[in-house]
């Protein structure tokens, strides 16, 4: 009987990787295939799978039906965002966090929305505005237009004590998003919110996402002047 650690799919991306850092499979090089792999490691074939696709997702490997796994010519590093809750983004600060519900309307998706999110037929959408504050201070401005067709229980959620960001993310999975971020100018609505004045320089961030296609929502955050967004890579 052995106590040997069954082979995880990080060992095997891990031990890919480490061959491809030493040049033993350099770039171009078509790696061996899935089960000539998983034969290697002592491991099932979904487990080696797993790996390679976590490689290409990175832009390590690229992965083509019938032609295999190739070590990229091009690698590229691939940065990843994740949709954090904002309460724990702010407790994550040591601050304390406390949310607002500024405005809750019931609408038809104006045409403007439509075309933004790819909504090919006219339905009617949650329109949100919200604040959320760290130690009081504004720390976020949240517009948010959720699809009603898509997520149809989201008109009995009254958004008074929890925000849609977070009552999103436990309640309904998405598989596809698209962000975009820019610098603006405030605007008086924008500077009320966040106590900067007029034309103040901020930073915002709009985010879609999509289950099977469908829109979700769309979301417009903008921050506290002088906040920074990092990731790693």
């Amino acid at each position: 009987m052995t106590d040997r650690k069954p082979i995880s799919f990080h060992d095997v991306r891990d031990e890919v990787m480490a061959r491809i850092q030493a040049r033993t499979w350099p770039q171009g090089t078509v790696l061996p295939t899935e089960i000539e792999l998983a034969a290697e490691f002592g491991c099932a074939r979904a487990t080696v799978n797993r790996a390679l696709r976590e490689l290409a997702e990175r832009g390590i490997v690229d992965r083509k039906r019938k032609s295999g796994t190739r070590v990229a010519l091009h690698p590229t590093k691939q940065a990843k965002l994740e949709i954090a809750v904002v309460r724990q983004t702010i407790e994550e600060m040591n601050a304390t966090y406390r949310y607002s519900l500024v405005s809750r309307n019931l609408m038809a998706c104006p045409s403007w929305l439509q075309a933004k999110i790819g909504l090919t037929h006219a339905g009617q959408v949650l329109h949100l505005c919200c604040m959320h504050f760290a130690d009081d201070r504004p720390f976020q401005f949240e517009e948010r237009w959720i699809n009603v067709l898509a997520v149809p229980h989201v008109i009995e959620a009254d958004f008074l004590t929890v925000g849609p960001n977070e009552w999103l993310l436990a309640e309904v999975p998405f598989s596809d998003a698209e962000v975009s971020f820019s610098a603006v100018a405030a605007c008086a609505t924008l500077g009320e919110f966040l106590a900067v004045p007029p034309g103040a320089p901020l930073f915002q961030m709009e985010r879609t996402t999509w289950l099977r296609g469908e829109p979700v929502t769309f979301v417009r955050m903008t921050f506290h002047q002088g906040y920074q967004m990092r990731t790693r890579y």
